[in-house]
């Protein structure tokens, strides 16, 4: 059924790997996806997929303030040393701060020199300098802004799980480098509308859209594309919801009897308006369906 629709979104999908340092010394990496929206180099994404960006910035500086205080109990010389000790010891060093992070867009070189991100719909739309788009014949179209999807009409992702990405720091260069790296297989998943969830943000005043799907988006989806079988755009996808189906089977475990409490998953992506708008705002060329 989406065999045209996937020739056409796997030109503009691509995959962005997301790699941090933490202050223990620690390396993780994962896989997201984002949609190429023009041959400017405009790019749109789950703005989650910045969350470890936007949170170094904040342990930048909690990490200074730890270092900073450290520094000034030792070059107090008017301290003894149990002093010293007991100042320190209340001073809390986590060592989840993120210290180092990288953003890697599918080719070399290529730096975000604009960010514009709605946190609370989850889109972010991204400028990237240096970006290749020579190689993409053809670019998205995003469905009317105000529509949604037909109840019970076939959607279908495309992204990049099931694909395990390690990092490697360089001290020397502070960069990272993708270990044994070949760009993954993109992987279609498909499934129904089955209905539009609005959810409260209480705290901004606004209530955003998101299409929900019979089936899961999986790891490594997030910021790719929901589309029809014309291969247009409804969304991008955000997150997997679990709805609790009410049934409890009780199973033994040697001598413990354990409940099992049933879920659905389903998929949850963000509603194109959220896209479209984010575009408006700040003038991006889309093309419409």
């Amino acid at each position: 059924m989406f065999s045209k629709a996937y020739q056409i979104t796997r030109n503009f999908t691509r995959p962005v790997a997301a790699s941090c340092r933490t202050a223990d010394g620690r390396t993780r990496c994962g896989l997201a996806t984002f949609i190429v929206v023009n041959k400017e180099g405009w790019i749109v994404t789950a703005a989650h997929v910045l969350n470890d960006m936007i949170a170094c910035q904040q342990h930048t500086k909690e990490l200074k303030d730890y270092e900073d205080q450290r520094a000034a109990i030792a070059s107090d010389s008017s301290l003894s040393s149990s002093q010293r000790k007991k100042m320190n010891s209340k001073l809390i060093f986590n060592k989840d701060w993120i210290t180092t992070q990288s953003l890697w867009w599918c080719q070399d070189g290529v730096i975000a020199e604009a960010i514009h991100a709605d946190p609370v719909s989850d889109v972010a739309v991204i400028k990237l300098a240096n970006f290749n788009t020579a190689s993409i014949p053809v670019f998205p179209k995003f469905n009317p802004p105000e529509l949604d999807p037909p109840p019970a009409g076939s959607l279908c992702r495309l992204g990049f799980p099931f694909t395990e990405v390690t990092a490697a720091f360089d001290e020397t260069t502070k960069s990272f480098t993708l270990v044994n790296f070949t760009l993954p297989p993109m992987f279609p998943n498909d499934g129904i509308h089955t209905r539009i969830q609005l959810i409260a943000d209480p705290a901004n005043n606004r209530t955003v859209k998101f299409i929900e799907t019979s089936t899961p988006g999986l790891r490594g989806q997030s910021g790719g594309p929901l589309f029809d079988v014309s291969g247009n755009i409804w969304g991008v996808q955000s997150r997997t919801g679990f709805l609790e189906l009410g049934f409890s089977p009780k199973k033994k475990d040697g001598n413990k009897e354990i409940v099992e409490h049933q879920f659905l998953n389903v998929g949850l992506a963000s509603h194109v308006q959220h896209v479209v708008a984010l575009f408006k705002t700040h003038g991006v060329p889309y093309e419409s369906a």
